[in-house]
């Protein structure tokens, strides 16, 4: 037989008590905006940065034989880009912003000029698989970044 012991737990009213956050300045919200903006538009200026390197790496052969790194380039450029766009922003709808001008760009590369100029050929087939991984790529990190309960507003640095 066992006696019953004592409970050990701590009264309410000497339990730590954590002082509820502290609302940020005025300056300080000023400045988690600016960062915000200034991120938003280095994740566009990459995206036209890489898609221009893609589109030249999509002509590079190897004894006159096509060869396909534009699309492994592709591919983990724009999963850096979708997973860097929504994190600096802070929004889910920030991965828009590199996907949109990377497939403009896309869609201007493989559209030709009045005189008949394109980036990307028909018989190129790296450059026809790289807009369609490039694509899927963005698609797949939209569908994640959309399901994921805890969007990067969750994931905020506090200075």
């Amino acid at each position: 037989m066992s006696l019953p012991s004592p409970s050990v737990s701590t009264p309410p009213e000497l339990e730590p008590v954590a002082p509820p956050p502290a609302e940020p300045s005025a300056a300080h919200r000023a400045v988690d905006l600016v960062l915000r903006v200034v991120g938003g538009v280095v994740a566009v200026v990459a995206a036209a940065v890489t898609a221009v390197l893609e589109l030249i790496l999509s002509m590079l052969r190897v004894g006159g034989v096509l060869i396909g790194v534009s699309v492994l380039v592709t591919v983990l450029a724009n999963v850096a880009l979708g997973w860097f766009a929504p994190r600096v922003v802070g929004r889910r709808w920030a991965l828009a912003l590199p996907a949109v001008v990377w497939f403009a760009l896309m869609v201007v590369a493989a559209g030709g000029t009045s005189e008949g100029d394109v980036l990307i050929a028909a018989n190129n087939w790296v450059g026809l698989v790289m807009i369609f991984a490039g694509s899927v790529t963005f698609a797949v990190m939209g569908f994640r970044t959309i399901m994921n309960p805890r969007g990067p507003e969750s994931r905020q640095l506090r200075l």
